[in-house]
C-alpha cells in the first residue's frame, strides 16, 4: 500500500486542480464551499433467490464485493420473514460497501477508465439522477472488474452502484460526473 501523506488519487488531483475551478466558472458560485463534490458511493449486490437456496452464495457475494471495493463488504440481512419467499429474519441476502475519501476515488477512476470499456456493447450510462444531485446506475454483471479472477466466480452478479454528490440539483450533479469522465449517453 502507498503512504497516503504523499500518494492522492489521479481523479482526486484533477477534480482539485481543474474541475473545481471549471464548476465555479460555470454556475457562478461565489463561495468555494458551494462547488459540489462526491461525498461517497455505496455498492450493493443482493443474492436472492440464489442466497436462500445456498447461503455461501451470500458469502461469495460479500468476498467478491470486497475485492472490488478494496474495503470490507458487509452482509445485508433480510429484516423479516416472508415465508411466501423461503426467507427468515436475519438471513444473510447480499453484500454492502460504503467507500468515501481516497477509496472512493480510486473506485471511480476504475469504474470509469476499466471496467466500463469491458462491458460488451456499452454504450454509455443513462443519466438516472434522483432530483437531489445523486446518481445511480446498475451492473449486469460484476465480473468485469479486473479484480475479479474469472476461473473462480461460481456466479455472476449484478450490482448497484450509488454516488452520493454534494451538488443541490441533478444539473449540477450530471456536470460534477462529465467532469469526471463518467461516459453518459445522453
Amino acid at each position: 500500500m502507498l503512504d497516503s501523506a504523499t500518494y492522492t488519487p489521479r481523479l482526486k488531483a484533477q477534480y482539485r486542480e481543474t474541475i473545481r475551478a471549471a464548476l465555479k466558472e460555470e454556475f457562478g458560485y461565489k463561495n468555494d464551499m458551494q462547488i459540489p463534490g462526491l461525498e461517497k458511493i455505496v455498492l450493493n449486490i443482493g443474492c436472492g433467490a440464489e442466497a436462500v437456496k445456498d447461503s455461501k452464495k451470500a458469502k461469495s457475494a460479500v468476498e467478491d464485493l470486497t475485492v472490488i471495493a478494496g474495503q470490507r463488504a458487509v452482509s445485508t440481512k433480510a429484516k423479516k420473514s416472508i415465508a411466501g419467499f423461503r426467507v427468515r429474519e436475519d438471513m444473510p441476502l447480499g453484500a454492502k460497501v460504503t467507500l468515501r475519501g481516497d477509496r472512493m476515488f480510486e473506485f471511480l477512476d476504475r469504474l470509469i477508465t476499466i471496467a466500463m470499456p469491458r462491458i460488451r456493447d456499452f454504450r454509455g450510462v443513462k443519466p438516472s439522477f434522483d432530483g437531489r444531485g445523486n446518481f445511480a446506475m446498475g451492473m449486469k454483471e460484476h465480473i468485469v472488474f479486473p479484480e475479479i479472477d474469472f476461473d473462480k466466480v461460481d456466479e455472476t452478479w449484478g450490482m448497484d452502484i450509488v454516488i452520493t454528490t454534494t451538488a443541490n440539483t441533478d444539473a449540477e450533479a450530471k456536470a460534477l460526473l462529465k467532469a469526471l469522465n463518467m461516459p453518459f449517453n445522453a
